[in-house]
Order: structure tokens, then C-alpha cells, then sequence
């Protein structure tokens, strides 16, 4: 299976937490790359206290990935709401495991609820302003 399209998720400095959080909840292999691990750029000079901050991390599961990183130091950040995604689950237990998961601290738009186009079917924004919607397969 080849990525296409890879959902990319700036963070304003907890980018780490958010990572284990995602991966704790969701499950698969992260892999995270600080600033402090790359070479030293002079163009793109890193402060002393930006070097644990997440240049760029990926969450891996069953041939998918999520790609994620701290905003570049020195740059704004404005957390965006036009961006959610969607998990399209096997089974009625991992979409209620993940459901409990995720929403966890969030807000839940729509709770977790049988629909016409799904046995069960969930939209929430967790609690890192990241939107969600999961969708049991029927």
C-alpha cells in the first residue's frame, strides 16, 4: 500500500505528549525525532531550549501513518479547526476502546451512537484542539 496523502499535525511545543497520547489510545509504532538529534544547520539555528522539541514524529499502524511536529521555534502557531480526521474501525470494541480513548479530556460533538450510515459513530475534538470522527464499519 502506498501513502498518498499523509495527515501532518503541528504542535506548540507538547507535540511529544500528543504523539504518546495518539499512539497510547490508537496503538501502532511511533517514532520520534527531536531537534537535538539532527544536525546542526546554521541557516535554521536552534535555541538551547528548543533542542527537545519534536522536529518530526510518525505513528504507524496497519500500513497508515500520521506525521507530527512541534511548530518550527521562532514562528507563530495558530491552532487550526479546519482539519479532522477519520478512523474507520473493524469492530464495535475497538471503536468504543478508542472512542473512550481519545475523547478522553475532549470535547464529544456527537457522542458515540448507532447512524444511518454506521453502527456506531462518534465526532469530538480531543483535548489537544485535534478534530475526530470514528466510524465503525458495518
Amino acid at each position: 500500500m502506498s501513502d498518498w496523502l499523509i495527515p501532518y499535525i503541528n504542535f506548540n511545543g507538547n507535540c511529544e505528549e500528543a504523539v504518546k497520547f495518539y499512539q497510547s489510545a490508537i496503538g501502532g509504532e511511533a517514532q520520534i525525532l527531536h531537534y537535538k538529534d539532527a544536525p546542526a544547520n546554521p541557516d535554521f539555528p536552534i535555541s538551547e531550549g528548543s533542542q527537545n522539541l519534536v522536529l518530526h514524529a510518525e505513528l504507524r499502524k496497519d500500513g497508515h501513518v500520521i506525521r507530527f511536529a512541534d511548530n518550527f521555534p521562532g514562528t507563530p502557531f495558530s491552532q487550526g479547526n479546519a482539519i479532522s480526521f477519520a478512523l474507520e474501525l473493524p469492530t464495535a470494541e475497538e471503536t468504543r476502546r478508542i472512542f473512550a480513548a481519545l475523547s478522553q479530556g475532549g470535547e464529544v460533538v456527537m457522542d458515540l451512537q448507532e447512524t444511518f450510515f454506521s453502527p456506531l459513530y462518534a465526532k469530538f475534538t480531543d483535548k489537544f484542539g485535534v478534530h475526530w470522527q470514528l466510524h465503525c464499519k458495518k
